[in-house]
């Protein structure tokens, strides 16, 4: 996929009027590039269009991960958009990346990704079983 096929894809996936308004992926993926490390990273920059790659790539990997709800607040205070708004937003951008990473590598990043990423991959969000307290 190339990147222009990829902005396509994340203007359908948002129904937004035009690819203008699926620009900014390079702010999802910088933010996602902030919060993955290891081998999960360097196989979905594989098999992400170069230029996303390189915007992922191009973050350091923040030391403390964040929550699903956690990346949204902090892409909130970032960039001033209410978390609705970057809610929608990294569902769209995130479900042709979920796609082109493939069930096998979504699922090892998910495993690595703190509770609540799945829901913006577009995938259920399972929750692991508790142990009952005495």
């Amino acid at each position: 996929m190339t990147y222009d096929q990829l902005l396509e894809r994340v203007r359908y996936e948002g129904a937004y009027p035009t690819r203008q308004h699926a620009q900014p992926i390079r702010i999802v993926l910088a933010a996602l590039g902030r919060q993955m490390t290891g081998g999960e990273r360097v196989d979905l920059v594989h098999r992400l269009p170069v230029e996303a790659a390189l915007t992922l790539t191009a973050q350091i990997p923040d030391t403390q991960q964040l929550t699903g709800w956690g990346f949204i607040k902090d892409l909130a205070a970032r960039t001033g958009a209410t978390p609705a708004t970057i809610r929608w937003d990294t569902g769209a951008e995130l479900a042709p990346v979920s796609a082109l990473a493939g069930p096998d590598l979504l699922a090892r990043v998910l495993r690595r990704l703190p509770d609540g990423y799945a829901l913006l991959f577009g995938q259920p969000q399972l929750h692991r079983p508790q142990p009952a307290t005495a």
